[in-house]
């Protein structure tokens, strides 16, 4: 039977773009993919768009495909956000424009990802999402050994064996807290260095010990700090750091 098609009849971009960089399917759908593509001077990240013979295909010729690996997104997260709400702010308009990992967005980072150490929704601070299953093993099975760092806005009067209570002394529900590391980082302001103290728990250990907890950020996770973050923005996790 005769092909009915024409060669008029339009084509995929990801095809035209194997032709014009003379590379495989998978090359050009990454090429489509990480931004590098445009159609009649117009961005487009779809590969399955279909362009005719009229239409300007152009690839940028500085374009560098990246390794296909996966990544790791660390969010400043606002406080008062939960965290399907928070993972809604992955987006090209909110990230940090002091990202220097070089690392071009693409819509298959947004996939999969997993939320690791999550926040309470009344705190603020460092959110991990995940595509990389070493970092997301670490971050589960082997959270308890990650030390994260907090800081603590407090009101009321500290008991007088408060810190030494908050470092080690206290019993939640019948069971003795690992020990944790509390010092004075500003006047209404205690910053928590914990290993196997959940966030969650901070307002508690405050109660126990005569303080009020008015807000609470989280700073660090392992080595991994928010640094300049700011809030509401994220950056991707440079390759090669670890938690």
């Amino acid at each position: 039977m005769q092909d009915a098609r024409t060669p008029e009849e339009p084509q995929r971009l990801s095809k035209v773009v194997m032709a014009v960089r003379n590379c495989s399917r998978r090359e050009a759908e990454q090429y489509i993919a990480e931004g590098w593509v445009r159609v009649d001077g117009q961005l487009v990240e779809e590969p399955q768009v279909r362009v005719t013979a009229a239409q300007r295909v152009e690839v940028d010729p500085q374009a560098r495909l990246q390794p296909a690996v996966p990544v790791t997104l660390l969010l400043h997260k606002p406080a008062g956000m939960g965290t399907g709400e928070a993972q809604d702010l992955l987006g090209a308009a909110t990230r940090w424009s002091g990202d220097v990992t070089g690392i071009s967005r693409v819509k298959s980072h947004g996939l999969g990802l997993k939320t690791l150490l999550a926040l309470p929704a009344p705190a603020s601070g460092l959110t991990v999402f995940s595509q990389d299953g070493r970092i997301v093993r670490k971050l589960t099975e082997d959270a308890a050994l990650v030390e994260q760092e907090l800081l603590a806005d407090v009101v009321g009067t500290l008991a007088p064996d408060g810190l030494a209570r908050l470092g080690a002394g206290l019993k939640h529900e019948g069971k003795a807290l690992p020990p944790a590391r509390v010092s004075w980082q500003s006047e209404g302001r205690l910053r928590f260095a914990v290993k196997g103290i959940a966030p969650d728990w901070i307002p508690w250990m405050c109660a126990q010990v005569g303080l009020e907890l008015t807000a609470l950020r989280r700073i660090r996770i392992g080595r991994v700090p928010m640094a300049g973050l700011p809030a509401g923005q994220w950056r991707y996790l440079p390759p090669g750091d670890r938690f």
